[in-house]
C-alpha cells in the first residue's frame, strides 16, 4: 500500500481539554452521518436494481419507475452533498474524520512541538490517545505520555559545564 500523502496543516490546533469539549457534538454528529451513509447505500442498491431491471428505459418519459428513479437519485445527491459538506466543516476545523462506522476521529494538535493527531473513537469517554501524521490507529499511544515528555526535566546533582 502506498504512503498516504500528508494531511494538509490546519490554522487550528487542538488540546485534549478542548477535543473532549467538542465530544458531545461528534457524539451526536457520527451517527445522524452513519444514518445518512446507510440511506446512500440503500439507495444506490435501488437504483443499480432499478437499472438492470429496466436498463436504459429507465429514464424514458413515459416509464413506470422514472418518477422514483429521479426522487432517489435526487436524495442521493442531496444525502451526498450533506455529508461531504459535514466533512468539510470538521477538517476546517482541525478535525479528520477517519472511519465512519468505528466512529474514528482524530483531531490535529502539537505536542513537543511536533504535529500530531489526538485520537478518539466514539466508543472511548474521552481523547486519551495520540500518533503521528504518518501512523494510525495502531500505532497511536497514550496521551499522558506526550503530557509527560512535553514538561521540563527536573534537574538532579550539580549541572555538567
Amino acid at each position: 500500500m502506498p504512503d498516504e500523502p500528508s494531511p494538509e496543516v490546519p490554522e487550528r490546533f487542538w488540546t485534549a481539554e478542548e477535543a473532549n469539549a467538542r465530544l458531545p457534538a461528534l457524539k451526536e454528529l457520527l451517527p445522524q452521518m452513519g444514518g445518512w451513509v446507510h440511506r446512500l447505500r440503500a439507495i444506490h442498491e435501488e437504483l443499480k436494481r432499478l437499472g438492470s431491471f429496466w436498463g436504459k428505459e429507465i429514464h424514458a418519459t413515459d416509464h413506470p419507475d422514472r418518477e422514483l428513479t429521479h426522487r432517489l437519485e435526487g436524495e442521493f445527491k442531496t444525502l451526498t452533498q450533506r455529508l461531504e459538506n459535514e466533512v468539510a466543516r470538521l477538517h476546517h476545523d482541525g478535525i479528520e474524520l477517519k472511519d465512519l462506522d468505528d466512529g474514528l476521529v482524530d483531531f490535529f494538535a502539537r505536542i513537543n512541538g511536533e504535529i500530531v493527531y489526538l485520537c478518539w473513537r466514539q466508543d472511548e469517554s474521552e481523547v486519551g490517545f495520540y500518533h503521528t501524521l504518518s501512523g494510525g490507529f495502531r500505532t497511536r499511544r497514550p496521551l499522558h505520555e506526550g503530557r509527560a515528555r512535553a514538561l521540563p526535566r527536573p534537574r538532579t546533582g550539580p549541572a555538567s559545564p
